[in-house]
């Protein structure tokens, strides 16, 4: 494999690597990231570092500062509100079209992803909020799954972004949303999509989203 290839396919595999650490906050927003640091962290070399971090700044989840070098962007209570009010113009396009365009298969995937969901802890302990991974796979495919027949890619990758963004911000926050009784709410959402009644799913879904972008508001409120 020509030299290129090996680095194009190293900054790629970093900026997954990094990009997901930084959606967990494993990455602190406003952390410096220094070259050789991040280089050292994940074992990799400079140039594949750099390329990573110059494509997580276009993907606004780091900040390339003029001769200051590269930080993790911040976070804000606009950037949040910016970013559910995008979500939820995005989503509720895709909905519509994903429900005058479901099938019996799409029915059944949505069906599996409500089951998986709705059967999995949102934490791993019942006493302290302890982040449960699988639990945030089957909530991201339950989101994923109910706008999947919307018949645009693009439209599909724009709104797991913008799912990937937002999910940043409750993860932070996660031991006050994780407080929330988030079942009835997704119940209430998959019921009203395979009943075919967009306006009603659409409603409740932008609910479920304003729900969580006030638990998250309140909760950064007691932080500064």
């Amino acid at each position: 494999m020509p030299s290129s290839e090996i680095r194009s396919t190293a900054a790629t595999a970093v900026y997954e690597e990094i990009k997901n650490d930084i959606l967990a906050g494993r990455l602190a927003p406003g952390l410096k990231l220094r070259i050789n640091q991040v280089a050292k962290r994940y074992g990799t070399g400079s140039s594949p570092i750099r390329e990573a971090l110059n494509r997580l700044s276009s993907d606004w989840l780091v900040d390339r500062r003029e001769q200051r070098g590269f930080y993790v962007a911040e976070v804000s209570t606009q950037g949040l509100s910016e970013l559910v009010k995008t979500r939820i113009w995005l989503e509720s396009v895709a909905l519509r079209e994903s429900t005058e365009n479901a099938d019996q298969a799409w029915e059944e995937r949505l069906v599996l992803a409500h089951h998986r969901l709705s059967h999995t802890k949102r934490s791993k302990s019942e006493t302290e909020y302890i982040l449960n991974p699988e639990w945030e796979t089957h909530h991201a495919d339950f989101h994923q799954t109910l706008i999947s027949s919307c018949g645009s890619t693009p439209l599909l990758k724009y709104c797991e972004d913008l799912r990937n963004k937002s999910d940043r911000y409750r993860l932070l926050a996660a031991a006050c949303v994780s407080a929330r009784k988030e079942l009835d709410e997704h119940r209430e959402i998959f019921e009203a999509a395979v009943a075919r009644k967009f306006e009603r799913a659409a409603e409740l879904l932008r609910a479920h989203y304003i729900i969580t972008e006030t638990i998250i508001k309140e909760r950064f409120s007691k932080t500064v």
